[in-house]
């Protein structure tokens, strides 16, 4: 077990519109692709737990060629709103660096 960033090569969080968070999650190898595809810490409930958001709002994606996972989130706030710490979602990624899997 070590931590995500062990794992992966790029983490990257971005807004995929106004309403919709995306982070990306590309492998280093096969060996780290199939490590994380399968392991039980990175899952939707996983990251409903660490957003706070409702586990039905988490879509997780697989992409074997690329060695990639994508999750998508909805945005705690429509983004630019004037609550909005984040208004390019680059930052929100920062919760994964340290996460066990």
């Amino acid at each position: 077990m070590g931590t995500l960033l062990d794992y992966c090569s790029l983490i990257r969080s971005k807004n995929a519109g106004p309403f919709v968070l995306t982070f990306d999650l590309i492998c280093r190898d096969e060996a780290a692709y199939l490590h994380l595809t399968t392991s039980p810490e990175l899952t939707v409930e996983t990251f409903a737990r660490l957003y706070q958001v409702e586990p039905a709002q988490v879509r997780l994606f697989h992409h074997q060629p690329a060695l990639a996972i994508k999750i998508t989130i909805p945005r705690p706030q429509v983004q630019s709103a004037l609550d909005d710490p984040d208004c390019y979602g680059g930052q929100q990624y920062s919760l994964l660096l340290d996460l066990q899997v």
